[in-house]
């Protein structure tokens, strides 16, 4: 069973930055993709970035790119979520999760995609 746990939410003012973390319980294998979705209150869970794990290659939804930067430490089994110029829109409940998709036809931005979530973290951004 594979378990995903994120961290570094928390409350920040606009402009401000956050990193979150995503680290795996245990080793896995076969996966090919890690991505962060996120979900406000009334709204349906959204995909925000994902990272190939073989090569590296990164995607990222039009709303936060240039200000997200998705990273990947292999050694650790840990993918992060460089958060800058929050805006008072990111507010969400940030979860993280594995996809063992090898070709992805949607940018890895469907959450069909994925198949283990971890429990979310709340980044909530004052404006």
């Amino acid at each position: 069973q594979v378990q995903l746990v994120e961290s570094g939410g928390g409350l920040v003012q606009a402009g401000g930055s956050l990193r979150l973390s995503c680290a795996a319980s245990a080793r896995t294998f076969g996966y090919y993709a890690m991505g962060w979705f996120r979900q406000a209150p009334g709204k349906e869970r959204e995909f925000v970035a994902a990272i190939s794990w073989s090569d590296g290659d990164t995607y990222y939804a039009n709303s936060v790119k240039g200000r997200f930067t998705i990273s990947k430490d292999s050694a650790k089994g840990t993918v992060y979520l460089q958060m800058n110029s929050l805006k008072s829109e990111d507010t969400a409940v940030y979860y993280c999760a594995r996809s063992t998709v090898y070709y992805s036809t949607s940018g890895y931005a469907s959450p069909y995609e994925y198949d283990y979530w971890g429990q979310g973290t709340q980044v909530t951004v004052s404006s």
